[in-house]
């Protein structure tokens, strides 16, 4: 009895330094001593998705917060033409979480992620079908919506997109193309939806999730201080450790990444543990 204790709690102590290994340097869990328990299916698809869905909350509130709207207020110019050649600016939020959609697309984690509305500026983002009809129940009481989508064969979760910071609603109900122009603080204003073709996830493959999503953070963060560095005739602003709210700065990728992960990391990590410590104890 007594070994078999020490066993247990051998392993949970694996696990606990796995997961604490990959909030703190984004390494997964290490094949040695863990395969078995990395490799049990633990989690239901709805569990990762949220976790990854809340990630991306903290992460959109900070950018949009805290680079675009800091930003602007600096001088920095931030458009949905961003990569243009001639254009000299930063991402809009919604083109920041498009970048990290289509990294996450060239990863091999078969993750989908894409924001909808029933009122997009871009019509190819007009959501239709099963996911308008969840969606109006979405604006009603903000709760996520899950079901599986039979064409594409994947199970899908919906979360409720919120006008969370002025640049948001300013910058949509001023754009030539918007198809409602009275947005408001706080308004459900699209849905940000996301795809996994199985039901339920091991605890390896849950991680796997994870780190797709803060690459992908990282790759398209990289590709805006890149497009700086291009600039020709606009002001580069001091990229390091201050934020714009401190003057005409941008933190790094590092700094806004470890920024991201202080924010989110102990409820994520809290959730690994527990389901570690649960399979372990199987």
């Amino acid at each position: 009895m007594k070994r078999a204790s020490l066993q247990l709690t051998k392993r949970l102590l694996v696990i606990s330094s796995a997961t604490f290994t990959l909030f703190s340097c984004g390494k997964g869990i290490p094949e040695e001593e863990t395969s078995e328990v990395a490799s049990k299916k633990a989690f239901s698809v709805e569990e990762v998705l949220e976790m990854v869905a809340a990630e991306n909350d903290i992460t959109r509130t900070l950018y949009t917060k805290g680079i675009v709207g800091a930003g602007k207020k600096q001088g920095m110019k931030f458009d949905e033409d961003w990569q243009d050649d001639e254009v000299e600016a930063g991402p809009l939020p919604a083109l920041f979480l498009r970048g990290i959609s289509a990294d996450i697309r060239k990863s091999p984690v078969p993750l989908g992620l894409y924001l909808g509305s029933d009122y997009p500026i871009n019509a190819s983002n007009k959501l239709e079908g099963k996911q308008a009809e969840l969606f109006e129940k979405i604006k009603q009481d903000r709760k996520p919506q899950y079901f599986f989508d039979e064409t594409q064969k994947v199970h899908t979760a919906m979360f409720a997109d919120v006008a969370m910071a002025a640049p948001c609603v300013s910058c949509h109900n001023k754009h030539e193309n918007t198809a409602k122009s009275d947005w408001k603080l706080g308004d459900v204003m699209g849905a940000t939806t996301w795809q996994y073709p199985s039901d339920s996830l091991s605890y390896k493959e849950a991680i796997g999730v994870l780190n797709a999503y803060r690459n992908g953070t990282k790759a398209i963060y990289n590709a805006y201080l890149a497009e700086i560095a291009a600039f020709k005739t606009s002001d580069k602003p001091v990229i390091g450790e201050k934020w714009p709210s401190k003057g005409f700065f941008l933190p790094t990728a590092e700094v806004f990444i470890d920024s991201v992960r202080k924010k989110a990391s102990y409820k994520t990590m809290e959730k690994l543990v527990k389901k570690g410590a649960s399979v372990v104890s199987r």
